[in-house]
């Protein structure tokens, strides 16, 4: 038991570290609200965990620039979300659509298509053990 309280509170820690370093800049970008669902040690993969969370905008809202140390699968639950993988075209997912992000592949856009409506994701990570759900790119 206390080996998965640890682990909530480090992934509680990685996604806290997320929410500041996505703010520490202009203001119109990392105002997404992520909340965090599991966070599970997987017995068949040794050092890795599954991580669930929701990436919650409101109207208008967006993430910085980032990458992802872990593989990402994104569903989206409500809206539209407009996303943009470095090498790929912009897309918009709408509710019901999902993509993936292989490891460390930068995260050029990702925000509410609408200024009216938020969007929520929800997004499922296999991760490292020790490494942060999300890596702010540098300017």
């Amino acid at each position: 038991m206390q080996f998965i309280s640890t682990a909530k509170n480090a992934l509680l820690v990685a996604l806290l570290a997320l929410a500041a370093g996505a703010q520490a800049h202009d203001g119109k970008h990392g105002d997404e609200v992520v909340t965090p669902l599991q966070h599970q040690a997987l017995s068949d993969a040794a050092g890795k965990s599954g991580v669930m969370a929701v990436v919650a905008y409101g109207p208008g809202e967006s993430s910085v620039a980032h990458r992802h140390p872990g593989s990402i699968f994104a569903y989206v639950l409500e809206g539209e979300v407009v996303s943009q993988l470095q090498g790929g075209a912009t897309v918009t997912y709408k509710a019901g659509e999902s993509w993936y992000e292989a490891p460390n592949t930068p995260h050029l856009v990702s925000r509410n298509a609408s200024t009216t409506k938020p969007a929520k994701l929800l997004v499922w990570s296999l991760v490292q053990d020790g490494q942060p759900l999300t890596v702010p790119l540098e300017k």
